[in-house]
């Protein structure tokens, strides 16, 4: 091997992960089947990936304490979160391999950033602009056709952070000033609502080699801007699959992430295929790789991170997966026996201390012959498990 070539992390050195959820714990999980060490950093000493971690540094996204501490005698660095301060980003990576890379994170961390970058390198994108205050917001609204989502541009996921114009209620100067105002005010993107037939993602997988691959594409259903369930395979025709996956190589290509880049997309009635969101790490709709790929998307970023090959990725099973929010443990005393019951079936809680309304506390996962059938267990389980009241 060249001098010059990114060396490879051998099983046995010691990985550090920025951010302590579910990502990163089951991608401690796959790193310590592969014979890794595993340090984390987290705001809470006793979040989902300290029960699999060998430390845990405790840390605010932003203290570059924290995070030079969190790195020290580690190989290589990467991320389960991208909202980590980019100055502590620029600490870890003068002290160790940082994959995905700073500049990457930089751009898709905030939305009106990674909106702009996407249009300016030419991918497909929806009618956007940018919003600076209220009245960008008004000049907006009237250039989308007054129905649109405002998104904040850093820090919003899962719903929060969004807005929604022109569904139902009138857009007028109330409207749109109760709009800005519940975004907090801040530097936000508004994208014109589209005509949606169904949404998919793409997970690519890029190693500091160079190599890069794409998963098969996961069909994906949302409830009030949270993803409810995902499947794999999407059942898209053939050209679709193919034209999405070469979407993600390329988008993961001119980023230069060195990792795992997931890119949800829109699909219109009219069949067009546009770029919704970028995420550089591992993403809540490939959870189901894990059952039905022949390397899971975890497997696959701890490749990626230490420059090892690529694996295959590849469907050999059809596998679904359905979240498990807060709400079910609020809402009714979770029955997991009769949920269990369901042929293909697995249970899957990240440890989280306390159930909240929208918090992510688990997922189920169900295989079968089909995607559909798949789906329909997983489904069946997720109403087995919320069934009876506590």
């Amino acid at each position: 091997m060249p001098s010059d070539s990114p060396r490879v992390i051998e099983p046995g050195n010691l990985i550090a992960i920025l951010g302590g959820g579910q990502l990163g714990r089951m991608t401690a999980m796959a790193a310590r089947t592969m014979g890794y060490r595993i340090r984390v950093m987290d705001p809470e000493a006793k979040c989902p990936a300290s029960f699999v971690a060998d430390e845990t540094v405790v840390g605010k996204w932003d203290d570059m304490s924290a995070a030079t501490k969190l790195v020290r005698d580690a190989d290589v660095a990467t991320i389960e979160i991208e909202q980590i301060g980019i100055d502590a980003l620029g600490e870890v990576a003068k002290l160790v391999p940082l994959r995905p890379g700073v500049e990457p994170i930089r751009i898709i961390q905030d939305k009106t950033l990674q909106k702009p970058w996407l249009a300016e390198n030419g991918f497909p994108v929806g009618p956007f602009r940018l919003v600076n205050d209220e009245s960008d917001l008004q000049s907006a609204v009237r250039a989308l056709a007054n129905r649109v989502f405002l998104k904040v541009g850093r820090g919003g996921y899962d719903g929060r952070g969004q807005a929604r114009l022109g569904f139902g209620a009138p857009v007028d100067d109330r409207a749109i000033h109760e709009a800005w105002t519940s975004i907090g005010e801040k530097p936000a993107v508004a994208e014109q609502a589209l005509d949606l037939d169904f949404e998919i993602s793409v997970m690519a997988a890029r190693s500091p080699s160079g190599e890069v691959r794409s998963f098969p594409a996961a069909r994906n259903h949302h409830e009030n801007q949270i993803l409810a369930w995902s499947v794999i395979p999407a059942g898209i025709p053939p050209e679709l699959e193919k034209k999405a996956e070469e979407l993600a190589a390329a988008i993961i290509a001119k980023l230069g992430v060195e990792g795992l880049l997931c890119v949800e997309m829109f699909v219109t009635k009219q069949g067009r295929l546009l770029v919704n969101e970028l995420a550089p790490r591992p993403h809540n709709s490939y959870h189901q790789s894990e059952r039905g790929c022949i390397t899971s998307q975890f497997e696959q970023l701890v490749r990626t991170v230490c420059n090892l090959p690529l694996g295959e990725t590849a469907v050999t099973t059809p596998a679904a997966i359905v979240n498990l929010l807060g709400d079910v443990w609020l809402n009714t005393t979770p029955n997991f026996p009769a949920a269990l019951a369901v042929p293909g079936v697995r249970l899957h809680l990240y440890e989280k201390r306390a159930a909240k309304m929208g918090r992510k506390m688990g997922h189920l996962s169900a295989i079968g012959a089909t995607a559909e059938e798949a789906l329909e267990r997983v489904l069946d389980a997720k109403k087995r498990l919320t069934a009876h009241a506590g």
